[in-house]
């Protein structure tokens, strides 16, 4: 551990009152970025969370090692974990389109307490570190992610005659890179004659033209109809 940080390790005012500054400024400037990109938890969440999470920590250390009490020091800040859990899945949310937001923001709530939890245990070097990294995560890595291509999964609705049709659809679709996710199969009884129908989660490798991928299917044999669902 580094010796200048040796001085501010014991649990006199003034080293209470410079863990609280740190885990106050901490989570202050991470929440500055998920408040610049409008989320959830923003600017005073970040701080609150770090600031709770550091005076239980010390809350803990207070009552083994001032009062002398038969306390587990660690039992309060476990107890704080779990509970930022139950604060970061209120910033979760799954869109109508089934995509999730909110997992970033609810990992920094998260970490920042565990980086408040830190700082009131004294241990400044892996606090600090901590928050470097994180803010690192959520600017910079940001960049990296959006250069990142992501092509969104779409379903097809497909009708056909025989069961072996859909062997035809899944060949085609594997043959155009398209990854199968999920597959629901039906069968449905329309004027006497058997009609298959089936739902297929298709997640493209590359940019496809949907059009132009469904009228390929409308042309197979025994296909009945084939249409983005």
């Amino acid at each position: 551990m580094l010796s200048i940080f040796n001085g501010l390790r014991d649990l006199g005012f003034v080293n209470v009152l410079l863990r609280m500054i740190v885990a106050f400024v901490i989570g202050g400037v991470i929440g500055l970025e998920r408040s610049y990109n409008n989320k959830s938890a923003g600017f005073r969440t970040h701080i609150l969370v770090c600031l709770g999470a550091c005076i239980a920590s010390m809350t803990g250390q207070y009552l083994y090692l001032e009062l002398g009490l038969p306390a587990d020091m660690s039992r309060i800040p476990t107890q704080v974990i779990s509970g930022l859990s139950f604060i970061g899945a209120g910033t979760i949310v799954v869109t109508k389109k089934n995509t999730v937001k909110g997992l970033t923001t609810a990992a920094g709530l998260w970490t920042a307490g565990i980086i408040g939890i830190a700082i009131g245990a004294a241990f400044y070097e892996g606090a600090l570190v901590a928050a470097a990294l994180v803010l690192l995560c959520e600017t910079a890595m940001n960049n990296v992610r959006s250069k990142i291509m992501h092509y969104p999964e779409f379903v097809v609705a497909v009708s056909y005659a025989q069961r072996n049709n859909l062997d035809d659809v899944l060949r085609y679709s594997k043959d155009r890179g398209l990854s199968i996710t999920n597959l629901q199969v039906t069968g449905v009884n329309m004027d006497g004659e058997s009609i298959y129908s089936s739902l297929l989660t298709l997640r493209p490798g590359s940019e496809i033209d949907k059009a132009e991928f469904l009228k390929k299917i409308n042309q197979m044999e025994g296909i009945v109809s084939a249409e983005e669902a």
